[in-house]
């Protein structure tokens, strides 16, 4: 088993984060290999951010991810540059706050899942918990490692104080997924 993953936004999305969070729960609660990489613009908000990480069952030896099994978009910019290096038959998941529909092409291409992420995350009352909820969303629809282990890296890596949130934004992306 492995799988190449990339979430792709703008500086400010927490989307670094997300993957880092992503890697470290299958580094550290499971026995599968991860490489974590990351790449933003010189901008701290706004600028184009993206963290690819790859989780194997197998030693990994190529560590940089050029066509991702899975894509989550949170930009419009993101979903521009990187909605046609993912692989055949891969899964895209836009957050339709920002990014418009996919086109019409890649849709029979890839497998699009489509949810308000951003805006979710404003009625949970902070919009800065979207990653967390696209992580849920992530973690649910791949199954890449186990919720549980993604909860405890998401509460080993949050600003203390937010942990509720949190765990009510990882649960709503979960449930999301469940729904679509």
């Amino acid at each position: 088993m492995r799988m190449e993953l990339r979430l792709a936004g703008e500086g400010g999305q927490g989307l670094i984060t997300a993957g880092i969070i992503l890697a470290e729960a299958g580094a550290k609660y499971t026995d599968l290999n991860v490489v974590q990489t990351q790449s933003y613009g010189p901008e701290s908000r706004g600028g184009a951010s993206r963290a690819d990480v790859i989780i194997s069952s197998d030693e990994i030896d190529y560590p940089q991810v050029k066509n991702p099994d899975v894509l989550v978009v949170m930009a419009q910019e993101a979903s521009d540059k990187y909605l046609q290096s993912v692989k055949n038959g891969g899964t895209v998941i836009v957050d339709t706050t920002y990014v418009k529909p996919v086109p019409e092409a890649e849709s029979q291409r890839l497998k699009v899942i489509e949810f308000p992420i951003s805006a979710k995350a404003r009625e949970l009352g902070r919009e800065i918990a979207a990653n967390i909820v696209a992580l849920g969303l992530l973690v649910e629809t791949t199954g890449i490692v186990p919720k549980d282990a993604a909860v405890a890296a998401v509460l080993d890596r949050v600003p203390k104080g937010t942990e509720e949130l949190n765990k009510q934004a990882f649960a709503a992306g979960v449930e999301a997924a469940k729904a679509l």
